[in-house]
């Protein structure tokens, strides 16, 4: 099993990965900048060069960089949008210093344009940022339906799939807590919802899996995480998550409302569960 969550980058790839060891991980996910946007730190390759060392050693799963939740490629504002390209294109370029990995971000917020035009858009911005030569997979996130989210089920994720041109650079991540608040039920009919997106998307794109339990209530598109267990899913579902056969070899990252000695509990808990 493969289970991590969203580590500091602040103190270098070496850092995350001593940290990860320590919380019983063996993967984890970081925001490539400030999750509210800005610059990103200068990557030092000795730092990486010692990280990949140790993640070779430990057996460590795909990492999941994470864009900031600011970046919006389907932005009505010009300059918003310009603004997700560039960061797009940096990301994109830093993180081939830890090749083969993944890199995720929510597709966007159409903001009043509607959904077909906010798909258009951020296909438009893929089209612009991926690049034949480049090893890193980009995952479009499954989202809640919160306001003009785009990406609220697995046909909107298709739609943006279609239209981008180096497909072979996409992926899926799939939130448990936003595609049950989405109104997917993981919780009675996972096989089925699996078979969906099977059905809608292929599940040769579906790469990582972000667990959370959810505070809310299925269909009620909030996007409200809550620790494993203590939610509207359940340990039960969890559980039947973790170990479907269709999912249990992804990576897991964690994004419940811990510290870290609750990530360290829940991270044990999972193994325990994991067959």
């Amino acid at each position: 099993m493969y289970i991590g969550c969203h580590l500091s980058a602040s103190k270098g790839y070496l850092a995350m990965g001593k940290q990860a060891i320590e919380l019983g991980a063996n993967t984890f996910a970081f925001f490539t900048r400030n999750p509210r946007g800005g610059s990103a730190k200068e990557i030092d390759e000795k730092d990486v060069e010692a990280f990949l060392k140790l993640a070779k050693e430990n057996n460590f799963g795909k990492l999941v960089a994470h864009a900031p939740y600011t970046m919006n490629a389907c932005a009505e504002k010009e300059n918003i949008r310009q603004f997700a390209i560039e960061m797009l294109k940096d990301d994109i370029r830093r993180m081939e210093y830890t090749p083969n990995n993944y890199y995720n971000f929510h597709p966007g917020s159409h903001v009043g344009q509607g959904a077909e035009k906010g798909i258009e858009m951020i296909a438009e911005v893929l089209n612009m940022v991926l690049k034949p030569e480049q090893t890193t997979t980009v995952l479009l996130e499954t989202m809640a339906g919160k306001g003009s989210e785009v990406g609220r089920n697995f046909e909107e994720i298709k739609a943006i799939i279609d239209k981008v041109e180096l497909k072979d650079k996409l992926g899926v991540c799939l939130d448990t807590c936003h595609i049950w608040d989405g109104g997917y039920d993981i919780v009675n009919k996972l096989d089925e919802v699996i078979a969906e997106f099977d059905r809608v998307i292929g599940l040769d794109r579906l790469k990582a899996i972000h667990l959370n339990d959810s505070m809310n209530d299925i269909d009620t598109h909030k996007d409200r995480h809550e620790k494993i267990g203590q939610g509207h899913l359940g340990i039960d579902a969890i559980t039947r998550i973790i170990n479907h056969p269709a999912l249990k070899d992804k990576p897991f990252i964690l994004e419940t409302p811990n510290d870290e000695a609750g990530y360290a509990k829940e991270i044990a808990l999972l193994k325990s569960l994991s067959n």
